[in-house]
């Protein structure tokens, strides 16, 4: 028994797994009846509700050696709220003094998960110090998917349900939720027709069956609208629905679409643009049952759906849909569980396609959902190649940093409409060098590279910050500098020279445009940050520097570099209405052919087989243990992995200046490799498809054991792991 705890939950206090033969394991087996019937004490002076006078309570605290229930004793005065699934508020820790009440300790809040007529500890119970709402939030079936996604991801039932439960708002409770509207009609297939066994799709979903498929969207603007249908399918089945979008444009669009087709009332959207009390009322409605659908962002997947019939997830491959909290889950994996759980239909969509999507396919455990070729010729917009090479030998347009192919596409295209070009650097100039030698331009606080953040402002350090006044190469002595990388708004401005009588807009990190005019201008947007144009969408688009996407070191980078392109290429109007794309890379390269075909499906199954012959995610299980050197080293002597195991390092952590994705573009990274962060370490730890559960449990033993005999000294675990650089 931990010293000073309320009393042990059954997990943590049975005595198993003893030898018999010697009457010892008889005697432990009556033993534990004994105290199995033992009548539940609680501390002096509290008098015991009649019925299930025992609660046992997750306590919100997220320690790794406390990854267990705890049991506490119900006062009379509580009995009728504290019910399973309540938020309360325990003591913890202290101890029982000589008068037989609990002196010490900490209050913190948990949530009654069972009421029961004993206990598996012997001794005085402390009492529950307050039932904090009678509101039932933590449902059975929600319980039972946090502590999958725990198992899975090494984690504590703790840290995942702070994901999984909002914050409480007392006014949002106390107000009641609307009465819930009768089941719409079955859709009409509407754009589902494109698609091979689209309708088919709908009508199941419709019948009230639970289909899974991998769903490669055409471009164009229509997908919201698909999405709608096959949400109003399962209601039409009398059963729930939720979409998980990776942003709160996506998730505006969908929500307009459900409006279009369904009308009000019907389903609830989940997003922290709604501010905490009002996304909290939204969840209640949801939890109540008196919404069955709901959509939102990463949290949303989490969401109490009553009677789950459809689970959604748009664009899997988007970092968003990573948690950077403990335990790191990721939105397809926790969807993929929670459809096993509740016997939902998975949909799993996007204009691209991830390597766990054309493994899932491969597995045959969904089938796939696509358009024949014809279909997506007359969808798709023409694609034109410009390589590194050819864009050396092109003296023109040089100003404003263009080929000469993609000038005249951006000129013709401006007379029908704005032009997006994707830029995949932000900032001004995220990377300087010397002008004579090349060398890159460093701070001399802490060696980082110096970044130009305007034309007339001074240099900055991407690490530390720390501005650079008199800057000058330490290698030739030189006093000039050129921009080793452009980013979006020295892009911008030399566009603008180019253009002069042509309107320029930026989206970005700093300010993410949802929508821009129809109207002719140029649209510079990040990756992640496009915009969508009015009406027929844009006449053309711009995909600028390829190298920067294709030689990040990282195993999804062909991946990541094809969902963008594809991304912002669906944005474009079709070939037949003079839509074009030009992109700079190397055509022979595999992610450029890709966006020449137009084919995700085909690149993500490439992909897939180089996985299996590197034994790499997802074909294989892995995770990352990274932290000090020492530390990293102790957690691995402690692991006790699973045959045919192997880790991979530790090295040290490559260190990029400045965070990516989410419409911020690229980090700036001086070259392949970065720089390193002293004692900082990583490994890699992988086993063989099938021993994920042994490996994450291994995992976080190790952990508990280093923690209860090295201190606490922070080792991150991530399992499956998105960015394996």
């Amino acid at each position: 028994m931990l010293p000073g705890s309320p009393g042990l939950s059954a997990g943590s206090a049975r005595l198993g797994g003893v030898s018999s033969a010697d009457g010892t394991g008889e005697q432990l087996a009556f033993i534990r009846e004994t105290v199995r019937r033992a009548k539940p004490r609680a501390a002096r002076g509290v008098v015991l509700a009649e019925r299930q006078p025992v609660a046992r309570v997750l306590v919100d605290k997220g320690v790794l050696s406390l990854d267990q229930y705890f049991d506490y004793a119900v006062p009379e005065a509580m009995s009728a709220d504290a019910r399973p699934g309540v938020r309360v508020r325990v003591r913890f820790g202290g101890r029982v003094g000589a008068h037989g009440r609990r002196e010490g300790g900490t209050l913190h809040d948990g949530f009654i998960v069972e009421r029961r007529d004993d206990s598996d500890y012997a001794g005085p119970l402390a009492p529950l110090a307050r039932v904090l709402s009678p509101e039932q939030v933590l449902t059975s079936r929600l319980l039972r998917l946090c502590r999958a996604v725990a198992d899975r991801y090494a984690g504590t039932l703790a840290d995942v349900l702070q994901l999984a439960v909002p914050p409480r708002h007392a006014g949002a409770e106390s107000e009641p939720s609307p009465r819930p509207l009768p089941p719409p009609p079955a859709p009409a297939p509407g754009s589902w027709q494109r698609y091979a066994h689209g309708p088919e799709f709908l009508a199941s979903l419709a019948g009230g069956h639970a289909p899974r498929a991998v769903w490669t969207a055409l471009p164009g603007p229509e997908w919201p609208a698909e999405i709608a249908r096959a949400v109003a399918a399962a209601l039409a089945a009398g059963r729930g629905a939720l979409v998980v979008l990776p942003d709160g444009r996506a998730v505006a669009r969908v929500d307009a679409a459900l409006r279009d087709l369904l009308g009000e009332g019907r389903h609830a959207v989940l997003a922290a643009e709604a501010g905490p009390q009002e996304r909290y009322r939204r969840w209640l409605a949801v939890s109540r049952g008196s919404v069955r659908a709901a959509i939102g962002t990463r949290a949303a997947v989490f969401a109490p759906v009553r009677d789950l019939g459809l689970l959604v997830v748009w664009s899997d491959g988007d970092s968003s849909h990573g948690d950077p909290n403990a335990p790191y889950p990721h939105v397809r994996e926790v969807a993929l569980l929670r459809a096993a759980e509740e016997g939902a239909a998975m949909l799993l969509g996007g204009v691209s396609m991830t390597v766990e999507a054309a493994q899932l396919l491969r597995s045959g455990w969904a089938r796939p959902l696509a358009a024949d070729r014809e279909t997506v010729r007359l969808t798709a917009p023409r694609v034109r190649t410009v390589t590194e090479y050819d864009q050396a030998r092109d003296g023109a347009a040089q100003a404003a940093r263009l080929p000469s192919v993609a000038w005249e596409t951006a000129r013709e295209a401006l007379t029908r409409g704005p032009v997006l070009i994707q830029v995949p650097r932000r900032g001004y100039a995220p990377r300087l060098a010397c002008a004579r030698c090349r060398e890159t331009a460093r701070c001399r606080a802490c060696g980082g590279p110096l970044e130009s953040p305007a034309a007339d402002s001074a240099l900055r350090c991407a690490w530390c910050g720390t501005e650079e006044h008199d800057w000058h190469c330490v290698e030739c002595g030189s006093f000039r500098l050129r921009a080793a990388v452009v980013g979006v708004r020295r892009t911008a401005e030399e566009l603008g020279k180019a253009f002069p009588r042509v309107p320029v807009r930026t989206s970005g990190r700093d300010a993410v445009l949802a929508t821009v005019p129809g109207t002719p201008a140029l649209v510079l947007a990040t990756p992640g940050a496009e915009p969508v144009a009015d009406g027929p969408g844009y006449a053309a688009a711009l995909l600028l520097d390829g190298w920067a996407l294709l030689n990040r070191p990282d195993l999804r980078a062909g991946e990541e570099t094809v969902r963008r392109w594809l991304t912002a290429a669906a944005l474009v109007r079709p070939a037949g209405d003079g839509g074009t794309v030009v992109v700079v890379a190397e055509a022979a390269a595999r992610p450029v052919q890709a966006l020449v075909r137009w084919d995700p499906a085909g690149h993500a199954g490439t992909e897939l087989d180089e996985r299996e012959e590197l034994r790499f995610p997802p074909v294989s299980r892995m995770a990352s243990v990274t932290g000090s050197a020492r530390a990293v080293a102790d957690l691995l002597g402690l692991l006790r992995l699973p045959a045919g195991a192997d880790v991979l390092g530790p090295v040290p952590v490559p260190v990029f200046g400045g965070g990516g994705g989410g419409g911020g573009g690229l980090p700036g990274a001086g070259g392949p490799g970065g720089a390193r962060e002293d004692g900082l370490e990583r490994a890699l730890v992988r086993v063989a498809p099938g021993q994920g559960a042994a490996l994450a449990s291994a995992l976080k033993a190790a952990q508990i054991a280093r923690l209860a005999l090295r201190g606490a000294e922070t080792v991150r675990i991530r399992v499956d792991p998105t960015d394996i650089g």
